[in-house]
């Protein structure tokens, strides 16, 4: 129960910073280039890693971030598939979460670094049934 009301806050948290931004930033299924002007666009920051001395919860991130579609942390499928017991490999995965799947998951190059998007699949790999 605890883990659920973890997931509930977050998505709260991220709404409302979603909701906040409405009308400048593009949704989590728009890439927003259609929006940006040339002056206005600039490289992409790489998101820090543990390695560069900020804690990281995998958790969290995979809340923030694709807990949008893959619901229950996961665990259960939602505008997303059920990710947890997946068949597909390591190297799937992480094509999929780099590369996207055209009208079904955005890409998310150049948001994760590789080492948060081995955790990321460390995290999908240790998914288990939510307590009750």
């Amino acid at each position: 129960m605890p883990f659920r009301i973890f997931f509930a806050v977050v998505a709260a948290v991220v709404s409302l910073q979603a909701f906040a931004q409405a009308g400048t930033k593009p949704g989590p299924m728009q890439s927003g280039a259609h929006t940006s002007k040339p002056e206005e666009s600039a490289p992409a920051q790489a998101q820090p890693t543990p390695a560069q001395g900020q804690s990281m919860d995998v958790g969290a991130l995979f809340a923030t971030s694709c807990g949008w579609c893959h619901s229950s942390g996961g665990r259960e499928a939602g505008k997303g598939p059920k990710l947890m017991g997946t068949t597909l490999s390591d190297d799937e995965i992480m094509f999929r979460i780099r590369n996207g799947k055209v009208g079904q998951m955005p890409s998310f190059k150049g948001a994760f670094t590789d080492q948060q998007m081995r955790d990321i699949v460390a995290y999908i790999r240790g998914l288990k049934p939510a307590p009750k």
